[in-house]
């Protein structure tokens, strides 16, 4: 990767291995080389706006769910951890 450009942080391993895809599977559904999976999941290259765009779609998550500028946290540290003091929680719907 040049120097000048930043790297992008992602959860593809990750997203791959829970739906129990191989490299090849996930690059023939995008049609790209599977060898690209493995460059991006390594953070070796850059994926373009429209491939990142076309990952989410595959996965039906928000891109930013995937890709990052700031390495990202696991994310079970994400989903568990609690929220910040002073966040509003609505109340539980209870059923009558």
């Amino acid at each position: 990767m040049p120097d000048h450009q930043r790297q992008v942080h992602n959860r593809l391993a990750v997203l791959r291995a829970e739906r129990g895809l191989s490299r090849k599977q996930l690059a023939d559904e995008l049609g790209i080389n599977y060898q690209t999976i493995g460059y991006i999941e390594r953070g070796d290259y850059n994926p373009s706006l429209e491939l990142a765009l076309t990952i989410a779609e595959l996965f039906q998550l928000p891109v930013e769910a995937i890709f990052s500028l700031k390495p990202m946290t696991p994310l079970s540290e994400e989903i568990f951890r609690e929220p910040p003091t002073g966040t509003y929680h609505p109340p539980s719907r209870r059923r009558r």
